[in-house]
């Protein structure tokens, strides 16, 4: 995900400062049970270190650092109900610990937000179909990405549909 569509001024808009939080939320919720580190320790790291740096001449886009920080503290708060709700969205013979650790860390980034109201689930859902895009092709697994969350958020707030 790039910053390359930012209004005149170079500044990039809300919009795209909360999909970069978004992406940079689930590569360390990633990075968190790959290393096993702690949320503190990766979030610091991410804040001083990834979050609009510059490395090798290519900036990293800016973000939303307290949705970044609120998200992956979320996920870590409510892993297990998110996990649970994932399982229930998820094949039987598929439960979360058998799925792609990328995956895990988008469906605990997006339980996060929908587990904790604030966004429409239905824009939850959008932002983090395109995050998968980044990570799979667009077919099949953004399919699955996409039916997944919407088990998930009819789960997690049923007036919203």
């Amino acid at each position: 995900m790039t910053t390359s569509s930012q209004p005149s001024g170079g500044k990039p808009d809300r919009r795209q400062l909360s999909a970069a939080a978004r992406l940079y939320a689930v590569q360390a919720l990633f990075q968190m049970e790959a290393a096993g580190q702690s949320s503190d320790r990766v979030r610091r790291e991410f804040e001083d270190w990834r979050i609009g740096a510059e490395y090798e001449g290519e900036t990293s886009p800016e973000a939303d650092q307290r949705l970044f920080a609120r998200i992956v503290e979320d996920a870590v708060t409510w892993q297990s109900r998110i996990d649970q709700m994932t399982d229930r969205a998820l094949v039987a013979k598929w439960p979360i610990g058998r799925i792609d650790p990328v995956l895990r860390a988008l469906f605990r980034a997006a339980g996060a937000e929908l587990v904790v109201p604030g966004t429409p689930p239905r824009v939850v859902i959008t932002e983090y179909v395109r995050i998968s895009q980044a990570f799979f092709d667009q077919g099949r697994e953004s399919k699955f990405v996409n039916a997944v969350l919407d088990h998930m958020a009819r789960e997690a707030q049923p007036d919203k549909f």
